[in-house]
């Protein structure tokens, strides 16, 4: 909108609607065509204007909304693979059998969102691929999980030969 427009009429009719407490779109829309909220709110700043008290009044406070509890998922652990799998047991579930194939299920290239990336060879080999089950945590199946996320102790012995000092 041009400076143009601003005839006196107007501009009394835009301090009187602002000091109401209208919304600049609102006045926007009653001034007509071709003004815009931006127009309004370039012209009421550059007037000066400020909302009156009456429409600066305070809303009431809506009570704060409980959060909905998370739903639980359950997760299924896919069946084991006929490539002959092998058997993994871990420090931490020593009860507990873990099967995982012996041999890459996909490549590099064909891995998807969800599929374990634990990697079977050397990335210069032709055999080379990934495990390719469904993720379990992180970015491994259940059995690679376990082997990739190991709880480490963290005493100062072991931490100072972390860095290199005996």
């Amino acid at each position: 909108m041009t400076s143009a427009i601003w005839t006196p009429e107007i501009t009394q009719r835009l301090i009187f609607l602002w000091k109401e407490g209208r919304t600049a779109a609102w006045i926007a829309g009653a001034l007509g065509p071709g003004v815009s909220r931006c127009a309004v709110l370039g012209k009421v700043y550059r007037l000066g204007l400020a909302r009156g008290p009456e429409a600066r009044r305070a809303r009431p406070a809506a009570p704060p909304r409980a959060k909905r509890p998370r739903e639980e998922i359950s997760v299924s652990q896919p069946a084991a693979r006929q490539s002959g799998p092998r058997k993994v047991r871990t420090a931490a579930h020593s009860a507990t059998t873990i099967v995982t194939p012996t041999s890459p299920t996909t490549t590099i290239l064909a891995v998807g969102f969800g599929q374990c990336r634990w990697p079977y060879g050397h990335s210069g080999e032709a055999s080379f691929g990934l495990c390719g089950r469904s993720v379990a945590r992180g970015a491994f199946c259940a059995a690679h999980a376990e082997v990739g996320y190991q709880k480490r102790s963290c005493t100062a012995e072991s931490l100072l030969r972390m860095v290199g000092v005996d």
